[in-house]
């Protein structure tokens, strides 16, 4: 769609994202519209009923486009609108993880970020779903990340001095869980300390779990995390280094099923899901449309 045509955005603010105050993104967004054709509506998300208030506003003012303002939390959100009314999305980072922002390389100044929600282009990205109904964008996991998050939430730990405090305590309590993957036509059981469900490349933190990953392939891999080598832990903040299948092993898939012998912790997208023995996922091939850098062809 051309964006000399006159747009409808509707723009839904965390205001928590992050860990401060966003009351002046309102002001930011309404500045930088003024002059432009385009109108836009802005929506304070509570934490309360924000999907039923999305849906109204989605009703009442018939946007063109979805655009959030916040982390990952609030970006999944509104993913789960734009699929349910076709909608395109554009994401303004703005939370303590940004970790679909960091995968698309949007930047983090609002009015660059602004510039692409409203000029960018639109990719069709796949999206995967966990059990049926769990919208995964990103990364989920189970076993050691997934315990890192538990730990983060629980504790209200954010930015990167939690992530990193997170991470200490996961490491000191680490267990290698025993797990069958059945991917594809593909079948084999591991012991592993982590299984990452990858849509994406980079975690949050700029941790690359998945080098050769691409959000618009068909396909999503699974990463075994086999072994805590130091050097291979290490290439994950050297980007897109090939890691040792030894220690590090990597499926391309279309759909998977996990099942480990014991509960094991779980999260999606960096929210924790408590804890479980079976995670079965498929994929929907270029679901989501979003906007990122480049102009409209």
């Amino acid at each position: 769609m051309s964006t000399s045509t006159p747009l409808r955005f509707l723009f839904a603010v965390n205001p928590v994202s992050g860990g401060g105050g966003k009351s002046d993104w309102e002001a930011t967004i309404r500045a930088y519209f003024a002059g432009l054709p385009h109108t836009a509506e802005v929506l304070t998300l509570t934490g309360q009923g924000d999907a039923a208030a999305l849906q109204a506003r989605i009703a009442q003012h018939r946007p063109d486009r979805l655009v959030a303002v916040g982390g990952d939390g609030t970006v999944k959100l509104l993913a789960e609108q734009a699929l349910a009314a076709d909608l395109p999305l554009a994401v303004l980072p703005a939370g303590s993880a940004n970790g679909l922002a960091t995968e698309l390389e949007l930047p983090t100044s609002p009015a660059q970020a602004l510039e692409i929600a409203v000029h960018g282009t639109e990719k069709a990205m796949d999206v995967l779903y966990l059990n049926g109904t769990d919208l995964c964008l990103h990364l989920s996991d189970i076993g050691l990340n997934a315990q890192l998050v538990r730990y983060a939430e629980r504790r209200s730990w954010r930015g990167m001095l939690g992530y990193a405090r997170a991470a200490f305590w996961s490491l000191l309590r680490r267990r290698l869980m025993h797990v069958r993957i059945q991917a594809d036509n593909e079948e084999v059981e591991r012991t592993a300390f982590m299984v990452v469900l990858a849509n994406a490349r980079v975690y949050g933190t700029g941790a690359a779990i998945n080098p050769e990953g691409d959000v618009s392939d068909g396909k999503f891999e699974v990463v075994v995390l086999r072994r805590l080598v130091g050097r291979e832990l290490l290439k994950m903040f050297w980007r897109f280094r090939p890691f040792d299948p030894a220690a590090v092993e990597i499926f391309s898939t279309t759909a998977v099923s996990l099942k480990v012998r014991r509960p094991v912790d779980f999260q999606v997208d960096g929210e924790y899901r408590g804890k479980t023995t079976r995670v079965d996922v498929a994929i929907r091939p270029g679901a989501l449309r979003v906007l990122v850098p480049g102009s409209p062809a």
